[in-house]
């Protein structure tokens, strides 16, 4: 594989099954040397001191990184998806406001057992408005998870999401009007295919992203697919991503479509094209000189 991409899966496709030493073990055989765990009690019960060793444990013995942490997005009632109290940072309401950083300060504590360097940050669930009360509780929960981030070592990544909240646009001056300079940002490629371009979204984000989520849709729902099965135009994504001002993370964040599906060999594929291409993007650009600004 050459000093290629490095390859990173979110355990998002796997969010409603248990994190199990087994499944890890087929995702290290499949090739895929890094992973980014999404924090749902179910899946990876973060707050609880056995699961966290026992995890540490399993990547290991299967020489797996920890890339990082999709901060929990909702309270589980029961196994499955949708059966939860959302979890939100920038809830207006003050007790459940606190409620939500504690639970993302539970996540963090990972860090103290298996070191991990970006915990992946919504602003908001479902469809929001871009309400100047929740960019205020947002901030108010920032300012606190921040510094809480960075004395583990960590930096929180805000994610884009397809609502008005959590739009490039509205994180962009977000962080401009703020000054929370420890914060980065995790470039939704997914996400902003569905709200006015990938490119432009990009664009607004790229001085600060830290890392990438990889997925495909047809600009309509929040699909999550396989890269080249929606309608995102790859060959600019990559193109942009090859031209960042640093090599970003990009990590492949899918959905279980059905049982098994897309099975990790298809996983593995879609690898095997982005890497291709990247290179190919990466040789370009080196041999046209130093990328436009």
């Amino acid at each position: 594989m050459g000093d290629g991409m490095q390859r990173i899966l979110s355990t998002n496709v796997y969010r409603n099954h248990p994190l199990t030493p087994a499944l890890l073990a087929e995702v290290a055989r499949a090739g895929i040397g890094s992973i980014e765990i999404f924090c749902g009690t179910f899946h990876f019960n973060y707050g609880a001191v056995q699961p966290v060793r026992e995890l540490s444990r399993s990547l290991g013995e299967y020489g797996l990184t920890l890339l990082s942490l999709h901060a929990p997005t909702e309270r589980d009632t029961a196994p499955g998806r949708g059966s939860g109290v959302p979890i939100s940072i920038a809830d207006p309401e003050r007790i459940r406001r606190q409620d939500a950083v504690d639970e993302v300060k539970r996540a963090l504590d990972v860090a103290e057992t298996i070191p991990f360097r970006f915990l992946i940050q919504d602003l908001a669930t479902g469809h929001q408005a871009a309400d100047p009360r929740k960019l205020d509780a947002a901030f108010n929960s920032l300012e606190i998870l921040a510094v809480f981030a960075k004395h583990r070592g960590v930096t929180i990544a805000l994610q884009n999401t397809p609502n008005e909240l959590g739009s490039p646009q509205t994180l962009a001056q977000f962080v401009k009007d703020t000054h929370l300079h420890n914060l980065g940002f995790c470039f939704d490629v997914g996400h902003a295919h569905m709200e006015g371009g990938a490119e432009a979204g990009f664009h607004l984000l790229r001085d600060r992203a830290v890392c990438a989520h990889v997925h495909d849709n047809h600009g309509e729902k929040d699909e999550h697919l396989l890269p080249w099965e929606g309608t995102i135009d790859w060959d600019a994504a990559l193109g942009e991503f090859a031209n960042a001002p640093e090599p970003l993370p990009l990590v492949l964040e899918l959905k279980e479509t059905g049982p098994g599906v897309p099975a990790l060999d298809q996983i593995s594929t879609a690898f095997d094209k982005l890497e291709k291409q990247l290179d190919e993007k990466g040789a370009n650009s080196a041999r046209t000189g130093p990328a436009r600004n």
